[in-house]
């Protein structure tokens, strides 16, 4: 049981400088006094991330490896809070996210994340956003946010460095194994910029080759250079 909850968030960045601009001050509204600091974690952008991130009081760290894992560690080792929460650039937590993990911190879940529905009113993606409901195999992805205690996150060893891509359920399937995985049922907003810029089924099938792939163990980076053969990232990505 947690005596204070605080928050530190966590938000690895990639030329992510406009989503900044909207995602800071709306953690800051929203989190309240929970939040003890909002950290950004940079993996070499060559927009104004950085200065963006700065103007609004984040703490700013580099890395010249663009690689979550590595910038979710980096942010994690610098944390102030007893609960950690990474956060996508592009996804938009809800205006009760602070105390909605609060409450599930207090029932003594160690970890867990929120279901997510997308910036987009298609059909398919609405369908896909039903599916994150369940805690099952495809649960806990970055999208979905993750909160964790910081002392469970440091006994788990954090995130798997080597894993350039998949580093979030490669954590999760981690986190399952000590501990109640909890998913709050309430819907954060995720961009659904990589829908846009390919399809939704070359999406779909991208991600069900990485995921199979993954879970045969196959290595991170024949994962990472699977998923960039199939699909367009963007500027951003």
């Amino acid at each position: 049981m947690i005596e204070k909850f605080e928050i530190s968030v966590i938000i690895p960045v990639l030329n992510e400088a406009q989503n900044l601009r909207e995602l800071i001050p709306l953690l800051r509204e929203n989190g309240g006094h929970f939040i003890v600091d909002l950290i950004v974690v940079d993996g070499g952008s060559r927009d104004d991330s950085c200065l963006v991130a700065e103007s609004l009081g984040a703490r700013v760290f580099r890395t010249e490896i663009a690689s979550r894992a590595i910038q979710m560690n980096l942010g994690a080792n610098h944390a102030k809070g007893n609960t950690l929460y990474f956060v996508h650039a592009d996804t938009r937590p809800l205006r009760t996210f602070a105390e909605d993990i609060q409450k599930a911190r207090l029932r003594g879940y160690k970890a867990g994340c929120f279901r997510y529905q997308f910036d987009s009113k298609g059909f398919l993606l609405k369908l896909n956003s039903w599916f994150t409901q369940f805690n099952g195999p495809f649960s806990g992805g970055g999208d979905q946010t993750l909160f964790i205690s910081r002392d469970f996150f440091n006994t788990l060893g954090g995130y798997d460095t080597q894993f350039c891509l998949m580093e979030d359920f490669e954590l999760v399937k981690r986190i399952k194994k000590k501990a109640k995985f909890f998913i709050i049922p309430k819907f954060i907003t995720v961009s659904a910029r990589k829908y846009r810029e390919n399809s939704w089924l070359r999406v779909q099938l991208a991600n069900l080759l990485v995921f199979t792939l993954f879970q045969l163990g196959v290595a991170p980076e024949k994962l990472k250079k699977s998923y960039s053969t199939l699909l367009y990232h963007g500027a951003n990505s």
